[in-house]
């Protein structure tokens, strides 16, 4: 897909966030296209989830700007959607209702509802079982439940907090196909938090390396290799390993 570098979608700057006398974000800056599929990953505690945690504003910041479309970051006004490490569906609403929950939040009228939901439960392969309930669902359909909620809103900006990391292998590469056909289908602007290194290089567009705590950006790497990837491909490799000596696990 390509980005439009003269849109920025998401641009941080200075980003410091504390807790107590912690200091977890230390003044990060970086600027995501419009459209482009970023992946960030690091080690372990490093304060991923707190980054884009601050990002939704569920924790305030101590310093630094987060602008959406060239302006503060607003819920009530941009539209953005964010994917929890926790399978979020509502267990007394069946998955049509789970996926219509945000729209109507919105108060989109119903005929746009049913179109959107209709269109979201069929690009992720649950048509047949809409009236459906959580507990009568696997894992993995639970977690495209949770893909297709997201994306009904049409979302500008989706932001994935380890979105599969409790899912088999096997699983794991479905939804993260899926979730590239809804991309590439959608244009939506994401930011993918990520453990798993070889995830990011299939997904991203880009990868931003961070480092422990005081967390700073380490570097950021464009990601040039062709869509669809394979995890044997030489270069995919090469990336691949690129990027594992970058992270300090320890």
């Amino acid at each position: 897909m390509s980005t439009n570098e003269k849109t920025p979608k998401v641009a941080v700057s200075h980003l410091t966030k504390r807790f107590g006398d912690l200091l977890v974000l230390d003044d990060i800056s970086f600027q995501v296209s419009t459209g482009e599929f970023l992946c960030i990953v690091g080690p372990t505690g490093c304060g991923k989830t707190t980054f884009l945690n601050s990002l939704t504003k569920l924790y305030d910041i101590d310093s630094g700007e987060m602008l959406v479309d060239g302006e503060p970051i607003d819920l009530h006004k941009h539209n953005v959607s964010y994917i929890f490490q926790e399978y979020s569906t509502m267990p007394w609403l069946n998955i049509e209702e789970n996926i219509a929950y945000g729209l109507r939040i919105k108060r989109l009228p119903e005929d746009v509802v049913r179109e959107r939901v209709d269109e979201v439960i069929e690009m992720v392969g649950l048509s047949q079982f809409r009236t459906y309930y959580p507990r009568q669902l696997s894992a993995s359909m639970l977690q495209r439940v949770v893909i297709a909620r997201a994306f009904a809103t049409k979302p500008g900006l989706l932001l994935m907090d380890e979105p599969y990391g409790q899912l088999d292998l096997m699983l794991k590469y479905k939804l993260e196909d899926e979730l590239l056909k809804l991309w590439q289908k959608t244009g939506t602007t994401v930011i993918f938090i990520t453990h798993n290194i070889e995830e990011a290089v299939y997904l991203s567009d880009k990868i931003m390396v961070l480092t422990n705590k005081p967390t700073k950006i380490k570097t950021t790497i464009d990601n040039p290799l062709p869509r669809p990837r394979k995890v044997t491909d030489p270069e995919f490799v090469e990336l691949r390993n690129q990027v594992t000596d970058l992270i300090k696990w320890w």
